[in-house]
């Protein structure tokens, strides 16, 4: 039998930042609300050492809130919650690439654009990097395998490959205008002949 925790929380009177700050911490780990200030994760080490830390917050700073464990002794409400994650994370997933496609043209522009420069690869840069920590956030909330994992995985992989064909034009762009539009010769590597 699956053992999950059943959380509540309390901000009475508390400012607006807990009770945001207490969401955000709890959807941040995968929580599925039942209600309002009420959610349910599994129990895992990692999912109850992070909502110790909001517990633990939220009295310090005089609200309330528990972490029960509790198990479904009804498989139909457990597979409805699961299927819920499930939902969820396959959204999250869906909205990954979608956001891809957004990179894939914002390169597109910037070559029609012949702003193919360092300073947009840095910028394109962080924008992958930023890609990158989004999804592996979902996938370390993703507790049940949701459908759509693999597809945002290959999307991010596509902007990768993406951006290093980008870099290379940019370097390329940069040496010939360097060079006054001629191609610098090749460099040997150390011990060449």
């Amino acid at each position: 039998m699956r053992e999950w925790l059943l959380v509540t929380t309390s901000t009475p009177g508390g400012s607006s930042t807990l009770r945001v700050w207490a969401w955000r911490r709890l959807r941040g780990l995968g929580a599925h609300y039942l209600q309002q200030s009420t959610c349910v994760l599994p129990a895992t080490p990692e999912t109850r050492r992070a909502v110790n830390r909001v517990l633990t917050r939220l009295r310090d700073e005089d609200a309330q809130g528990q972490a029960l464990a509790i198990a479904f002794t009804d498989t139909t409400q457990e597979d409805a919650i699961i299927a819920a994650f499930k939902a969820e994370r396959a959204d999250e997933y869906r909205e990954v690439v979608e956001r891809t496609q957004s990179f894939h043209d914002e390169l597109a522009h910037e070559r029609s654009a012949r702003r193919v420069t360092y300073t947009e690869l840095e910028e394109s840069d962080a924008n992958l990097a930023q890609l990158k920590r989004w999804l592996d956030s979902i996938r370390a909330r993703d507790y049940f395998d949701a459908p759509g994992a693999s597809d945002a995985i290959a999307a991010v992989e596509s902007c990768e490959r993406a951006l290093a064909e980008f870099e290379t034009d940019a370097l390329d762009s940069e040496l010939s205008q360097a060079s006054g539009q001629q191609r610098p010769p090749r460099l040997r590597a150390l011990g060449d002949e």
